[in-house]
């Protein structure tokens, strides 16, 4: 009884706590054997209380995001794998800022976290009823909703600036859109094509894109077609990879000015890879890289052979933005034409004007180092892009080239007609040589003639072809009967 009196006194004295229970423990162990068993049981039952609170407590730190307090990525996957489960229609959007590095590198890293935190309270304002709300990491938020339509009003909400500190501060981005069951019947594939979404909505300057299998760059048969080219492009000497040259005519003239270096991959079991389908699957990958060098290479060294045959020629190389984002491209350059011989004008860079304009800024110093270099520099596919004329203004281009689309029209089609000549006019303003794609009759090329074009490309003058042919064709070769030119 001694005992119990001297355990109830501790009890009330230390309240509820650990250290209470210790003390009424080892009060209780030197009273005597008898009542030792209750405190034990007690203090055993008083560490599991504890021990699932802190749980419960590590749990929610583990499932919510610290700078915005939204679900984390962990925590979306278990929502996104419930909702499969139930087997109800859902829509996953994945939300990616645009400038929010700039917000960083700017202002500091805690600006960053305020602006984060506050577009997480914009988005779980609007949120409906059912719809989840998360961050991914990074800038990447997600939500998922019954209504697929909502992305376009979750990026109308987005346009309006952040006040931080009387700062207005851009939280519009893109996003990305899958749909469960119709692109995936899985929480990871319906994430992971939601973000194939976004980045397609990024690289075509929108701000919403549905997921489309051929935006997917990394399906299974890309992934294996990729393994396959970046093996061949690593067999020194390999005679898969090869190119052609097709030839660019001066429509005052009529003489061959420069060819276009175009890449043809024979696969040993499918044959010839279509082009198109080549750069799908190269452009977001680290195998750009080897391939841009690899065409570095061959191009330089075939201009050289040329030169020593007594044939000089200027080559156009299509290469990727990625390429332009470091100095590589004008390093590796500069290399290979002081190895071969071969003068900077006799090389120009093609990229399209889709590519370009999406990160025009980014890639401003390389281009400039390129026209240090005496590199000239084409605006690939014009006229299919969002150009700002600000833009075209501040880059060192040389020239322009009209998308095959227009040109192949544009003898049956006065709207077409309309474009290429305004484009002509629009270059010609800003000092650019126009080179019009697409040229396959002789009735396009007159018109082109007239209306001030500078050079044509296409099958009425040549087809793409090798190297050795194309020797062989300029020995044939007999310039058209020059064009007077229209007003």
């Amino acid at each position: 009884m001694a005992g119990t009196a001297l355990g109830s006194r501790a009890l009330r004295g230390r309240g509820s706590g650990l250290f209470g229970c210790i003390v009424l423990a080892g009060a209780l162990l030197v009273a005597g054997d008898g009542p030792v068993l209750l405190p034990l049981v007690l203090v055993a039952l008083y560490a599991v209380h504890r021990l699932t609170r802190l749980s419960r407590v590590c749990d929610r730190y583990l499932r919510l995001d610290p700078v915005t307090g939204l679900l984390n990525r962990r925590a979306l996957g278990a929502v996104l794998a419930a909702r499969v489960r139930d087997g109800g229609r859902f829509a996953l959007l994945v939300l990616d800022l645009d400038r929010f590095r700039r917000v960083n590198d700017a202002l500091g890293h805690e600006v960053g976290d305020r602006l984060l935190a506050a577009v997480a309270r914009r988005l779980e304002a609007s949120a409906g009823s059912g719809e989840v709300v998360a961050r991914l990491g990074g800038d990447e938020f997600a939500i998922v909703t019954a209504d697929e339509s909502r992305a376009r009003r979750v990026a109308e909400l987005l346009a309006e600036p952040v006040v931080l500190d009387g700062l207005p501060l851009d939280a519009g981005g893109a996003i990305g859109v899958a749909a469960y069951p119709a692109h995936g019947g899985e929480a990871a594939t319906l994430l992971r094509r939601a973000e194939i979404a976004m980045y397609d909505a990024k690289a075509r300057g929108d701000t919403v894109a549905v997921y489309a299998p051929e935006a997917d760059h990394h399906s299974p048969d890309r992934l294996v077609l990729l393994a396959d080219l970046r093996r061949a492009l690593e067999t020194p000497g390999g005679a898969e990879i090869a190119f052609h040259y097709q030839p660019q005519v001066d429509l005052d003239s009529g003489a061959v000015i420069g060819v276009e270096a175009l890449l043809r991959w024979h696969h040993p079991v499918r044959g010839p890879v279509d082009p198109a389908e080549l750069i799908r699957v190269v452009e977001y990958s680290t195998v750009m890289r080897l391939l841009t060098r690899r065409v570095i290479d061959d191009v330089v060294a075939q201009l050289g052979r040329w030169a020593a045959a007594g044939v000089r020629l200027r080559a156009s190389i299509n290469v990727s933005v990625r390429d332009l984002h470091t100095a590589e491209v004008v390093d590796r350059l500069a290399e290979r034409m002081g190895r071969c011989g071969v003068a900077a004008d006799q090389v120009q860079l093609e990229i399209t004007e889709g590519a370009l304009m999406a990160d025009p800024r980014r890639v401003l110093a390389t281009l400039r180092r390129l026209d240090r270099l005496g590199v000239a520099l084409s605006l690939d596919d014009f006229g299919t892009g969002y150009s700002s004329m600000q833009h075209l203004r501040r880059l060192p281009l040389a020239e322009v080239k009209i998308d095959r689309s227009f040109v192949l029209g544009m003898v049956t089609d006065p709207d077409d007609a309309a474009i290429v000549r305004s484009i002509i006019e629009l270059a010609g303003a800003l000092g650019l040589r126009v080179v019009a794609e697409g040229v396959e009759d002789e009735h396009t090329f007159r018109l082109l003639a007239t209306s001030g074009c500078d050079a044509a490309q296409g099958w009425y003058h040549g087809r793409p072809m090798p190297a050795d042919e194309l020797l062989s064709w300029l020995s044939r070769y007999r310039p058209a009967v020059p064009v007077t030119r229209g007003c």
